[in-house]
C-alpha cells in the first residue's frame, strides 16, 4: 500500500472519530438542554446532522480561484434585510487572495489586540463549540486540498490522542481542541480563515426584553467602526447610526434573530463605495449625524467598490447566533470596464431616491458621488 493511500486513510478515520465524538456530545447536551419552542420549525427542530453535510470541494485550487463579483446595484436603494437561504457548504468563500489577507490578518491581529479581538466569559463556550466544529469537521471536509487532519506525534501520551489539522498552505498545524480562552480561540479563527466572526447571545438584562448582544468577535476588517465599541451592545444599539434602522429594520430584526432555528443558514450582501483601499478601516467610510461634509479631493485610482458577503446562522449546542462576512474590494475602473459602469452611476444617485435618503450622507455619497458618478459615465 502506497503512503499516499495509507496517509488518506489514517486522516478519514481521524476525521471521522473527531466527528462522531463532536456529535456524540451535542446529542448528550441536547437532552439535557432541549431546544426552545421559538427555535423550532414546524413543531421539529433542525438536526445537527445539517453542519456534517458539507460538499467538498476535492480538486479546489485557491491560487487559480478568483474572488467572486458581487454586483448588487439597484436603481434605488430600500433598507431591507434581504435574505438568501444557502446551505452550510457556502459558509466560507476561499480565493487566490487567501494568503496575502490571512498574513495582514496575522498582523493586525498582533498589533491592534482587542480592536480586532475580544470576547466576554459567557461567549466561551460558544467560542469553543464553534472553533472545534471549524477546525475539526468544517475546513477539513469543505477544503481537503488545504486542510487535512492529521494524527498528532507529541511525545506526551495524553497529547498522542488529540488529532491536529495541518494548513496545507502555510505548512502549519492547528489544535483541534479549542484554546484555554475565547480569545485565543477567536484570534486562530481569524489567523487562518479570511472571514470575520461575531458571536451574540440573548441579553440578560430583563430591560432588553431577551434581544440579542454581540458578546466576541475577530473582525479584522470592519468598514468604517471600531467593533471594541459594539460589544455589549444589542443590535438596535449597534445600528443607532443608520439611517432608518429603528422605523424599518429594527423589530423584524430582533423578531428574525430570536427565532432563527438551528439549521437554516442565510445570507445577504451589501455595498458602499470608499475613496481609499484600507480593508482594516476604523472611520472615514461613513458620515455620521452632526459631522460636517468638507470637499475632499478624490483619487480614482484609490477608490473602489467595498462589498460584503454576511452570513448568519445558530450554532446546535449553544444556540449562539455567529454573524459572518467577507470583504471584498473591486476598482472603479473595473466597475467601468466590465460595463456595469452605468448601473453603479444610477445606483448612486437611488441612494437618496429610495426607501431611506439619508443614506447617501451616511455612505458619504454626498463626498464622492458626482466624481464617480461623472468617471463612470465619461
Amino acid at each position: 500500500m502506497s503512503y499516499e493511500l495509507r496517509f488518506s486513510i489514517s486522516s478519514l478515520l481521524i476525521l471521522i472519530s473527531v466527528a462522531w465524538l463532536y456529535r456524540r456530545s451535542l446529542g448528550n447536551r441536547k437532552a439535557e438542554k432541549p431546544y426552545p419552542k421559538s427555535l423550532l420549525k414546524n413543531g421539529e427542530a433542525f438536526s445537527e446532522s445539517l453542519y456534517y453535510q458539507i460538499k467538498p470541494l476535492r480538486n479546489f485550487e485557491w491560487r487559480n480561484t478568483n474572488p467572486i463579483q458581487i454586483r448588487p446595484f439597484k436603481p434605488k436603494y430600500h433598507l431591507t434585510m434581504a435574505l438568501e437561504n444557502t446551505t452550510i457548504s457556502e459558509l466560507l468563500d476561499v480565493d487566490k487572495t487567501y494568503l496575502d489577507r490571512i498574513r495582514l490578518r496575522r498582523q493586525l491581529i498582533k498589533d491592534h489586540g482587542n480592536i480586532v479581538v475580544d470576547a466576554n466569559k459567557k461567549i466561551a463556550p460558544a467560542v469553543s463549540e464553534f472553533y472545534t466544529w471549524m477546525m475539526g469537521t468544517y475546513l477539513p471536509l469543505r477544503y481537503p486540498t488545504m486542510f487535512q487532519i492529521v494524527q498528532n506525534t507529541s511525545m506526551v501520551p495524553k497529547q498522542r490522542s488529540q488529532p491536529l489539522l495541518t494548513s496545507l498552505v502555510t505548512r502549519e498545524t492547528i489544535p483541534i481542541r479549542p484554546p484555554s480562552t475565547a480569545i485565543e480561540a477567536l484570534s486562530l479563527l481569524g489567523s487562518h480563515i479570511d472571514t470575520e466572526f461575531l458571536f451574540l447571545l440573548p441579553s440578560s438584562d430583563p430591560a432588553d426584553d431577551g434581544k440579542y448582544k454581540l458578546e466576541g468577535y475577530v473582525t479584522c476588517f470592519p468598514s468604517g467602526f471600531d467593533t471594541r465599541k459594539k460589544i455589549n451592545l444589542t443590535l438596535a444599539d449597534i445600528h443607532t447610526p443608520v439611517p432608518g434602522y429603528a422605523s424599518k429594520l429594527e423589530k423584524s430584526m430582533d423578531r428574525f434573530f430570536a427565532t432563527l432555528p438551528v439549521g437554516k443558514i442565510v445570507k445577504r450582501v451589501n455595498w458602499s463605495v470608499t475613496t481609499n483601499t484600507d480593508l482594516f478601516a476604523l472611520g472615514g467610510n461613513h458620515v455620521y449625524e452632526g459631522e460636517d461634509t468638507k470637499y475632499e479631493s478624490i483619487d480614482l485610482e484609490k477608490t473602489v467598490l467595498r462589498c460584503e458577503r454576511q452570513t448568519l446562522h445558530r450554532l446546535p449546542e449553544s444556540k449562539a447566533l455567529v454573524f459572518a462576512f467577507k470583504t471584498f474590494q473591486y476598482p472603479i475602473r473595473q466597475i467601468k470596464e466590465e460595463g456595469n459602469g452605468e448601473m453603479l452611476a444610477a445606483a448612486i444617485e437611488g441612494l437618496s431616491d429610495g426607501s431611506v435618503p439619508r443614506m447617501a450622507y451616511y455612505k458619504r455619497g454626498v463626498v464622492w458621488g458626482n466624481a464617480v458618478r461623472e468617471f463612470l459615465r465619461s
